[in-house]
Formats: structure tokens, sequence, C-alpha cells
């Protein structure tokens, strides 16, 4: 039932995903929200011109941003609360959130400035949902030599609707205009949510909480810190966001300047990275056990490194296609190893604030890459900017190969209980 009812409604994610960043990208041709100030007790809207890149920098760190600064806090709430309860609740918020991004494009008022408030108001929700969704699939997974199969294929099902989801929605904005990608991604949350009501899973023993959060956020830092195993991925995780991973914040720039395309060569970009991330979780899904992971992520880091820099001298979308399935299969593999290192090692009951760490690893990074690679592809365009970030993260790979995964070759037990 999980999977079906996320299935659907991540397809339905993809959809809005896609046509907002097509959206920002052409309205940043027009009178586009770059900032704000306030006066004599008033907020004066600034209206101007502004390039491609930081409207799609803005439009990301906005839809990312928050989630950075409440996951933290949202881990330690998630491991106090009945995680079922907080998914569902999270569900309902994001049915309404894209059927608000439905009915501003429906009624012709949709600016970069909702874009930035209703994607922050989706960062928010994420913050909540993505410890709790992904702490939950330990929950439902009562035999946890499975653990590792049902992250990956959790993973698959992610990248599956990552590679559907663009190919529908190009043909949707080509045909019928970005507002029927909102409103099929509100209804898809139909799916999900009866989905969850009709789950029978075993309720997890709370125990009860004579800490303040703040402390418990500490406690979860300093676990962190003293088990390397989980602190050398996440500290990769973290500096390749920011590096690396907002690599597709451009691809709206790439497909309608440089390839001189519209939205089917977007979708075609889009595919090609979630086809490679779906072959990531698959190779994943096909692992019997979490050994060896730590050198899987150092090399699958220096495989995105690679692809990235190759990019640069991508003439057309038939060599740009392979290189950005080696990026989204790189990617994907980084991102769900560290995930599965930290399920299979974590104790249950430090399990939410840590995968709050995980989460805050990518979305403050992921925000931060976004505007920094927004505004430099301003400066010497996509292509260029696609070099500068392979290169870095080529030697963020080298520094992580030699001074931790050559340490930590396997990943096979537990650490103690803090």
């Amino acid at each position: 039932m999980f999977f079906f009812g996320q299935g659907v409604s991540l397809v339905g994610t993809w959809l809005t995903r896609f046509a907002t960043v097509w959206m920002a990208y052409n309205l940043a041709t027009r009178d586009s929200l770059i900032g704000l100030y306030v006066t004599a007790g008033q907020v004066w809207l600034v209206y101007a011109a502004a390039n491609a890149g930081t409207i799609l920098g803005l439009v990301a760190f906005f839809g990312q941003a928050p989630s950075a600064f409440l996951s933290p806090i949202a881990g330690a709430l998630v491991d106090r609360w009945d995680r079922h309860r907080v998914i569902v609740i999270t569900q309902i918020c994001a049915a309404l959130q894209s059927a608000a991004l439905a009915f501003y494009t429906f009624t012709g008022r949709m600016t970069v400035w909702h874009l930035l408030a209703l994607g922050s108001v989706q960062a928010v929700i994420n913050a909540f949902d993505m410890p709790a969704r992904q702490s939950f699939l330990g929950q439902m997974v009562t035999d946890k030599a499975d653990l590792p199969n049902a992250i990956a294929l959790n993973s698959s099902m992610v990248n599956g609707a990552r590679l559907l989801g663009p190919v529908f929605a190009a043909a949707l904005v080509d045909l019928f205009g970005e507002g029927w990608c909102f409103t099929i991604d509100a209804a898809s949350y139909i799916a999900v949510i009866i989905s969850l009501l009709l789950m029978d899973v075993p309720k997890r023993t709370i125990a009860p909480r004579t800490q303040h959060v703040w402390s418990e956020i500490v406690d979860g830092l300093r676990y962190v810190r003293r088990t390397p195993t989980v602190r050398g991925p996440l500290l990769l995780l973290a500096v390749t966001s920011v590096l690396g991973g907002a690599y597709t914040t451009l691809l709206p720039m790439v497909a309608g300047k440089t390839l001189a395309g519209g939205p089917h060569t977007l979708g075609i970009l889009m595919a090609a990275a979630g086809c490679g991330a779906l072959a990531g979780a698959l190779y994943l899904a096909n692992r019997a056990t979490t050994e060896g992971l730590a050198a899987v992520i150092g090399y699958a880091t220096l495989l995105l490194g690679v692809g990235l820099c190759a990019l640069r001298w991508a003439p057309s979308v038939y060599v740009a296609l392979p290189l950005l399935f080696a990026c989204g299969l790189g990617w994907m593999i980084q991102m769900a190893s560290t995930n599965t290192i930290v399920q299979s090692t974590v104790d249950q009951g430090m399990l939410g604030r840590v995968m709050s760490l995980y989460a805050l690893a990518f979305f403050s990074g992921m925000p931060v890459g976004a505007l920094l690679q927004g505004w430099l592809a301003d400066q010497i365009g996509p292509m260029s900017t696609f070099l500068c970030s392979g290169l870095a993260v080529l030697a963020c790979a080298g520094v992580y190969r030699t001074s931790f995964a050559a340490r930590n070759p396997a990943v096979t037990s537990p650490p103690a209980e803090a």
C-alpha cells in the first residue's frame, strides 16, 4: 500500500517540480520579484528584469531553505510523535499547497513571488515529512535484514517517478499549460492518503521524554560526531549538495538557451538524469548487504564530478543525455547509500534525529548551491558552471576516498546505542 500510494503521488510531485522550474524560467523574461523592503510599516515588492539563472536559483533556494532550518527540530519532534500520523498530515498539507499553485496559475495571477512563497510552504512541510517518512520505513519492515533492500526499493520508486514525471509534464505543459500539472499533483495525494489510512502498522513504543527538544538535537549531533561510519558520508553529502547537487537547477537554461529548445527538451534532459537515478537505485536494491557502501559512495561521487565536467563540452542533446544519466546515477547512489548506512546502523530511538541531519545535509546544501550556481551561470554561462561544479566535486571525492573510505571500507554492524 505504501509503494502504490507513494508511487502515484510522486509522479504528481515531479509534474509540479517540472512545471515550477519551467514557469520560473519563463517568468524571468518578464517583470520578476527580486526582493522586498519594509518602510513606514508597509511591505513594498521590488520588481525588475532579472537574469534567468538568478530567478531559477531563488526559486530553488526558497523551495528548500526552510527545510534546512527546521529539519533538526522536526527530527527531534518526529522521534516523539506517531510517524504514521505525521505523514498523513504532511500529505494533506502538500495537496493543499499544490492546489494553491493550480489556482494562481489558472486565474492568471502567478508571479515569481507566488512561486517563492508557495515553495517555502512546501519546504516547511518537507522538513517534517522527510524524517518521518524515511524513518517510517524501518517501522514497516520488521526484518532488519530486508531494510537495505526496502530503502533501495523506495529509492527505485522515487526515481521511477523522476523518470516518468518530466516526460508527462513536458507533454502537459506543451499542450495545456502548467496549471494542469499542479492540478494532477494535488489530486495524486488522494492515493497516498488513502493508502496510509488503510495501513495497519505495528505501533512504535515511544519512550517518555524528559529532555528539552534542543537537548535532544544536541544528543543527535554528538551521536553523529562519535560515529565515523555515519559522520563521513553525511559530511560528504552536505558538501556535495552545495557544489554539485543542484545541477538540475540550470537545466531550464540549458534547454531553452544553450540548446534552443522548449519544454520537451527540458523533459528529455530531466528524464535522462532520472533514468540514471533509477539505475542507481536498482543497483542498490540488488545488493545483499551494506558491506562496502563507504567505498561505493566515493566512486559514485567521482562519477558525478566527471559527468558534470564533461557537460561543459556537450554540443547537443544527444551528447548531454548520457552525461546527465551519469550525473543522475552518481548522485542517486551517493544519496541512497548514505541513507542506507544511516538507517542500518543508527539506533531506532535516535533515528528520527539523525535522519533530520541527513535531511539537513541535503536541504541546506541544495538551496545554497542553487543560488551560487544560478548566479555563476548568469556570469559565465551554465555549461562553464557545470565544469566548475564538477571540479569541486572531484576534489571532495578525492578527500573522502583518502581520508574516510580507506579507513572504513565496510559498514556491517550498528554502533552502540546512545
